[in-house]
């Protein structure tokens, strides 16, 4: 079976824009960056840029930087993707970037003071000096409470009349502090849990990556079956996550019938998930070194042989239905070039004619060993996301067939083994929004040191002022939702709790946290 390959690049500061211009020009694809401070094992900072090259594998190109004055030249200029990454870096990490936009702050609100960095590690994950951010601003906004907005986030529309000439996303507003908690408090098999709860539809896949990422560190080898277990949940969890998105697209172009038609259909999806796993969403089935629970092979089958007809129904009744069709096709276009540029993920990509996948350019867990294909668009607009969305269920479908009939027998579970400290490991798979990384830095006392999410949504999201200009003010929630935005997965950083402090062992216990 093919594996993920990784490969690790360190330069001094002075030659990472060099570096990173030739991988670029060899045809590398920004993912993400991690800002570490490691000052308390290595004396210094470090900041590390994951990008994707065909036939080579993810390439971590990490700097060292002083421990006294951390600083490099920022690299937006070579890709202009990284922008998100770098602010981060700078705000949360308190490393230097120099020649980066400066706007206003991404993460930490306007009246945070300028020499405190939540994610260094000297800074207590219980502080909060401050009650909330200066939202006031020009332009139209929209959100963060707006009715046809599922989440608290923020944008503000510059318009003509009804044209949108500009736009800003005012985002970071559910702050959960999930890494810092983890580093600070949790065990790596209480990491699994948490890492579910990331993202309210799509939490598996983090918690699947968590447990990669350490099991590389670890040397573990995962069983086959429970490698096969694991995909056969990811693709579960892409199938009612792409139909909730279909339904909340189709719900927005006022065509509620296709709206409650794939609400209908993703609740068998979330019954049979709720059969396997005793949960319809957070499974709590992955441990690092396999999965707590087994399938039942031919109930699986059964199900899926009922459900591919209803599926072919759907998307048959969809495509009939002039008016949405006429709603969606040619708004919120974002063209290859910018969606190149933006370094966009999953089917954003896909509906903008960029032919990437980590399922298939990346394998992981059993998807070397599956057949599939990989839809792509090239016309960027709001019917393409839906189009790719729609026939990826039914690519996601054949999948589960093929493990439900093929899947090797065994155990689930590999023997525990002790995680060795200070090893750097990451992970990337291919969430239901796009290509999803996690990176790890062992620790000791059965802890992380660092663990780094990035989320399909925080690469997308920088994309969506392109999409919306040039558009009619009406076309904006549809536009935005699009893109099936996950701004809780997105959002980082800073964790309270009001009133009496809890146990995080005894907030993971209950779910609250």
């Amino acid at each position: 079976m093919r594996s993920q390959i990784y490969s690790f690049l360190e330069v001094d500061p002075g030659s990472l824009r060099d570096k990173m211009k030739e991988l670029v020009d060899a045809g590398a694809r920004f993912s993400t960056s991690v800002a570490v401070d490691e000052r308390p094992i290595n004396s210094c900072f470090s900041h590390t840029y994951i990008l994707f090259l065909k036939d080579r594998g993810y390439v971590l190109l990490t700097t060292k930087l002083s421990s006294e004055m951390p600083e490099h030249d920022t690299l937006t200029d070579i890709v202009p993707g990284v922008e998100w990454a770098e602010k981060e870096a700078m705000e949360l990490v308190g490393i230097k970037i120099r020649g980066l936009p400066q706007k206003r702050k991404l993460i930490l609100p306007e009246n945070w003071p300028e020499d405190l960095h939540p994610l260094r590690k000297d800074f207590d994950y219980r502080y909060r000096p401050v009650e909330k951010a200066d939202l006031e601003a020009e332009g139209l906004p929209i959100g963060p409470y707006h009715p046809a907005l599922h989440e608290p986030e923020s944008f503000r529309l510059y318009v003509r009349g009804e044209e949108i000439i500009d736009a800003e996303y005012v985002g970071f507003l559910v702050h959960r502090g999930v890494e810092k908690v983890a580093e600070g408090r949790l065990t790596y098999n209480q990491i699994p849990f948490i890492a579910e709860r990331i993202c309210g539809i799509c939490g598996f896949i983090h918690s699947t990556l968590y447990c990669n990422a350490v099991e590389r560190a670890a040397g573990i080898d995962v069983p086959e079956r429970a490698k096969w277990i694991r995909s056969f949940m990811l693709e579960l969890e892409r199938i009612h996550s792409h139909l909730l998105l279909v339904g909340v697209v189709c719900h927005m172009a006022g065509f509620d019938t296709g709206f409650m038609h794939a609400w209908r259909l993703r609740e068998n999806f979330m019954r049979l998930a709720e059969r396997i796993s005793g949960n319809r969403k957070t499974y709590g089935m992955n441990l690092v070194g396999g999965v707590r629970r087994d399938i039942d092979n031919i109930a699986a089958l059964d199900f899926l042989k009922s459900s591919k007809k209803d599926i072919e129904e759907y998307v048959s009744m969809l495509m009939e239905n002039r008016l949405l069709i006429r709603r969606c096709e040619g708004i919120g276009v974002l063209g290859r070039q910018d969606a190149r540029k933006m370094c966009v993920v999953g089917p954003v990509a896909r509906a903008s004619g960029i032919d990437i996948d980590v399922r298939r350019d990346s394998p992981y867990e059993a998807y070397g060993e599956l057949s599939f294909r990989v839809p792509v668009y090239m016309e960027g607009d709001v019917l393409s996301r839906v189009m790719v969305r729609l026939e990826e269920i039914k690519e996601s479908i054949s999948i589960l067939e093929q493990i439900a009939g093929e899947m090797p027998k065994g155990p689930i579970m590999a023997e525990t083994r002790d995680v060795p400290p200070l090893i750097r490991s990451i992970a990337a798979g291919e969430a239901p929004r796009g290509e999803d990384i996690h990176f790890v830095i062992t620790g000791r006392d059965n802890k992380v040191y660092r663990w780094r999410v990035r989320s399909p949504t925080y690469n997308n999201l920088p994309a969506l002022p392109l999409m919306l200009k040039g558009n009619l003010i009406a076309d904006a929630p549809l536009i935005i939702g699009s893109i099936d935005p996950c701004f809780s997965c997105t959002d980082r950083c800073i964790v309270l709790k009001e009133g009496r402090r809890y146990r995080l062992e005894e907030l993971v216990g209950r779910g609250r946290l």
